[in-house]
């Protein structure tokens, strides 16, 4: 009988620093290149470079705090994180389902932490729009939050199904 203890998911970290990586980057480019507010198109009527600020969360929530929510968003992100790597530390390497969503949710986070904590606020440079409508402009942090929030839904729902339905 082997009882040597299986690999955890914790390497899967990896694309969370890749995920910083990239955030930051691509937010250094933002800054160093873009005008604020100034929309510039990527793909007319539908995408636009648009250099922008945000001090609160998702679509600017708390974002007229006064500063004290960079603190809450602080402490929040590195919970989260926190929690997230713990239970990579507890799931099997191969496990992508459930250590790739984690993952990304770690490093979106952090990225956007290190916005926070240089600079007082989020930097978003990607705007959306329909005609008139106009999605709040995000970056690649959020992306990776987003992405990762809906991987953790959706395997968690279908694995939530198929455990359901496996023979007892």
């Amino acid at each position: 009988m082997n009882n040597a203890p299986k690999p955890n998911a914790l390497p899967w970290l990896v694309v969370s620093v890749i995920v910083i990586a990239l955030d930051q980057l691509t937010k250094w480019w933002v800054l160093s290149s873009l005008p604020e507010y100034t929309a510039i198109p990527v793909i007319e009527g539908f995408w636009n470079w648009y250099r922008t600020y945000n001090t609160g969360a998702a679509f600017s929530f708390l974002a007229g705090g006064g500063g004290w929510q960079k603190w809450f968003f602080t402490v929040l992100a590195f919970g989260i994180s926190a929690l997230l790597a713990f239970w990579l530390s507890r799931t099997p390497r191969a496990d992508w389902k459930t250590a790739l969503p984690f993952a990304l949710v770690i490093g979106g986070a952090i990225g956007n932490v290190i916005d926070r904590q240089l600079h007082g606020h989020v930097v978003d440079f990607i705007q959306w729009h329909w005609r008139d409508y106009y999605w709040p402009a995000f970056n690649l942090a959020d992306a990776a939050i987003v992405g990762g929030a809906i991987g953790i839904a959706l395997f968690g729902l279908i694995g939530g199904v198929s455990e359901k339905r496996r023979p007892g």
